[in-house]
């Protein structure tokens, strides 16, 4: 029998899908804003802290693998199941491609900036990666429960020695920004401190490979989000405080640039390595959550049965081979400079469709609580909507387009699944 991941891995897939690459450019996109960027990425702390409390609700309730979708059908049915499931899938995998390219180049100093062999460590971590994940379910876990380590006590201990150097006088509103209302200035800041949350629903996707799922997410789900919150928080106001605003708003690496200025370059290298751990860390958990996803929907008869198979450990190989092959083709395209350059784009574009996926698992929470007549917990799902929808509409068109493109291209998809397979009663 298979091996089942436990309270600590499952805690460590939450962190590790939360915290990437946004601890390091946050405060950078932050600073402009001045002290609104620190209350944005408050309020996004705290709405990502009520999405956990409704995932966790509803993985409580409907303990199955697969994630979002499974929370859809049982309240919208199988065709709207469907179309969440295979944007979710998708935009996983999409922007875990992203995540390898951030990891490798954060490697610069070592390879060298602009390498020919970008390339060829991509692959190679990749395959590093798919490796884990098709060994089995419980492996990638406690790997994610290794490289916790690299993501907690750093992200602790520095901001408190940066914390000895706050100076308040460094966060201050850009002068291009002054003529915002406060009002404009939170809602901006918070669409761009929210993203680093990404992810609070990642833990969901694996509950059939979970002892107990039903109690093990959801605490994991609301103790992670609420740690991550904090460590955003403190780690935002530690760099925004000892670097003024208008350097910061420039650097390219705010975090990094913190640290030196405070406690010596010499500690690069050692930075370095530690970005590279925590990036690899949320590739895993990315890789880990999209191989679960696209197993739930196949298990659903929502994509089709190849999906399904699994080795002798548990591991759906086949999804994270399938997902794993799909990025290859993004990171080849990476290497023009053009395109490579375009490829920070794709940040702003998942986040669109995170947060679709966010609105309708909402709007499935608010239906479940409306029937109920459980008054508190329908207010927390309408919070949660307006919040997203604001968001959504908020985007460029472009953005639009691009969300519109991922839900739609289940239209080629959806001819190849089991449409006859019959809704699981719920129990």
């Amino acid at each position: 029998m298979a091996k089942k991941m436990r309270f600590g891995a499952v805690l460590a897939l939450v962190f590790g899908s939360q915290i990437g690459s946004g601890i390091f450019i946050l405060p950078a996109t932050l600073a402009p804003f001045g002290v609104f960027g620190v209350f944005g990425c408050v309020l996004a702390g705290l709405v990502a802290t009520l999405l956990a409390f409704i995932f966790a609700e509803l993985c409580s309730r409907f303990p199955q693998t697969g994630g979002p979708h499974v929370y859809v059908r049982y309240v919208f049915g199988r065709t709207a199941a469907f179309f969440v499931g295979w944007t979710y899938w998708l935009v996983s995998w999409t922007s875990t491609s992203v995540v390898i390219i951030a990891a490798v180049a954060s490697l610069s100093a070592f390879v060298g900036s602009g390498s020919d062999l970008y390339f060829a460590w991509e692959l190679i971590l990749l395959g590093i990666i798919t490796a884990i994940n098709c060994k089995s379910v419980d492996f990638a876990g406690r790997i994610e429960s290794f490289l916790l380590f690299f993501k907690s006590v750093p992200f602790v201990l520095v901001p408190i020695i940066l914390l000895g150097h706050f100076n308040g006088e460094n966060i201050v509103v850009d002068p291009q920004y002054t003529a915002f209302s406060s009002l404009k200035l939170m809602i901006m800041a918070t669409a761009m401190s929210f993203w680093g949350f990404i992810g609070v629903e990642c833990a969901t996707a694996p509950a059939g490979a979970v002892e107990n799922p039903s109690k093990t997410i959801p605490r994991a789900i609301i103790i992670g989000t609420t740690g991550v919150a904090a460590i955003y928080l403190i780690n935002n106001l530690a760099v925004m405080g000892v670097i003024s605003g208008s350097a910061l708003a420039s650097s390219k690496s705010p975090y990094i640039d913190a640290i030196g200025l405070v406690m010596g370059h010499n500690l690069s290298k050692v930075i370095v390595g530690i970005t590279f751990m925590i990036l690899v860390g949320t590739a895993n958990a990315w890789t880990l959550a999209s191989a679960q996803a696209s197993l739930g929907l196949a298990q659903d008869g929502l994509l089709p049965t190849i999906f399904v198979k699994k080795n002798r450990s548990g591991a759906p190989y086949v999804g994270v081979l399938i997902s794993s092959i799909g990025m290859v083709p993004m990171l080849m395209f990476s290497q023009n400079k053009n395109l490579s350059e375009q490829m920070s784009n794709i940040v702003d574009y998942s986040t669109q469709v995170f947060l679709l996926v966010y609105t309708i698992c909402s709007l499935a929470f608010i239906k479940i609580n409306i029937t109920q007549k459980k008054h508190f917990q329908t207010l927390l799902g309408i919070i949660t909507t307006s919040f997203c929808t604001a968001m959504i509409l908020n985007s460029s068109v472009i953005s639009l387009l691009v969300t519109a493109a991922f839900v739609g291209s289940g239209i080629f998809i959806r001819p190849f699944v089991n449409v006859k397979n019959q809704e699981k009663m719920v129990q």
